[in-house]
């Protein structure tokens, strides 16, 4: 049933070590620092922000691709982390994965006849005339002909080899799925039937997707939901009409200022944020935004904000929004955010 509570994350980490050598400390690098959320069944939730801030291991970690440094994941109430191998591999048929390179993705090797039919062997208990049944069918879902069976992956373009890779995905009827930049290797007259492919199988086999992308446009476009990450680490999470209607966090501001407008005559006025993002392997200390926010305060420096709550699911992790007798200026920024 929508609005139940499908896949629950909480306080998800993944640390990397990198040895320096046989004298020197191993260097840490925070890819996936404490993250939380909530997906609710039949939703479409985002994770968004810059190349970097750890969208992509925080995806493949929940999966298990990456096994996680510490952390819970949730689905349908049971940890996916506990599981054993077995467990997990079973549990994968419900649990699938759209990768942001449509080529690299697909073995090179085999036929498109090959790589659907695979899942199915592994998955399912189906005849060959059941499975070759069903992979025509998602063919003709994904618009892709018959006769496109028995080629390889370099014969197609980068749209119909992000169509096969979502017919993989999709085959077993899986209840979620993790679409890692999609449509972000595509060509913007490709983006917009591949968006809209995966709207109109949602609807058709009930999916439930957490959508990874550094695309504004297209998070609005067809999400209900989304999460804004900076150097490992969400920084707000709100419904996203509200985060498009009025973001909180300045990072979230700055990012909204950055998507294109769409008319000639729209006046936007554009943030610029100052300075390089900091090296997960370093992070700055207290919020990590803080080397490059325009409104950053001492409070910034030491401690990483808790989270305020808006109302309506909305909050932001943000020390402009939290009282405090140090920065008693606070609050002028939050009448005029």
């Amino acid at each position: 049933m929508k609005g139940e509570v499908l896949l629950q994350v909480n306080n998800l980490k993944k640390y990397y070590e990198i040895p320096q050598g046989m004298f020197k400390k191993k260097v840490v690098v925070r890819a996936v620092d404490d993250v939380s959320f909530t997906i609710n069944k039949g939703e479409t939730f985002a994770l968004v922000g810059e190349s970097g801030c750890g969208k992509s291991t925080t995806g493949r970690t929940i999966l298990r691709l990456t096994e996680p440094t510490a952390g819970e994941v949730f689905y349908e109430g049971q940890n996916i982390l506990d599981l054993s191998y077995r467990d997990m591999r079973s549990l994968r048929s419900q649990l699938q994965m759209i990768f942001q390179d449509p080529y690299a993705s697909l073995n090179p090797k085999k036929t498109i006849r090959q790589i659907l039919m695979e899942p199915l062997r592994i998955h399912r208990n189906f005849t060959e005339e059941e499975r070759l049944e069903k992979i025509l069918r998602i063919l003709h879902i994904v618009g892709l002909p018959k006769s496109y069976l028995d080629r390889y992956p370099h014969e197609f373009s980068g749209g119909q080899r992000q169509r096969i890779g979502i017919a993989r995905a999709v085959i077993l009827q899986p209840d979620f799925i993790i679409a890692d930049e999609p449509v972000s290797a595509l060509d913007v007259s490709v983006q917009s039937q591949v968006i809209n492919l995966l709207l109109d199988l949602q609807k058709e086999f009930d999916l439930t997707y957490l959508f990874i992308s550094h695309d504004l446009s297209v998070i609005e476009h067809m999400t209900d939901k989304v999460a804004v990450m900076y150097l490992g680490k969400i920084v707000e999470v709100a419904d996203t009409e509200e985060l498009f209607k009025a973001p909180k966090h300045p990072y979230t501001q700055a990012l909204m200022s950055a998507v294109p407008v769409s008319h000639p005559r729209e006046v936007k006025e554009r943030i610029i944020l100052t300075g390089d993002v900091p090296s997960p392997a370093n992070p700055p200390s207290g919020c990590t935004f803080h080397t490059r926010c325009p409104f950053a305060m001492d409070i910034c420096k030491k401690e990483f904000p808790k989270a305020v709550d808006f109302g309506n699911g909305h909050t932001a992790n943000c020390h402009l929004y939290i009282k405090s007798e140090e920065e008693p200026n606070h609050v002028a920024y939050h009448t005029h955010a």
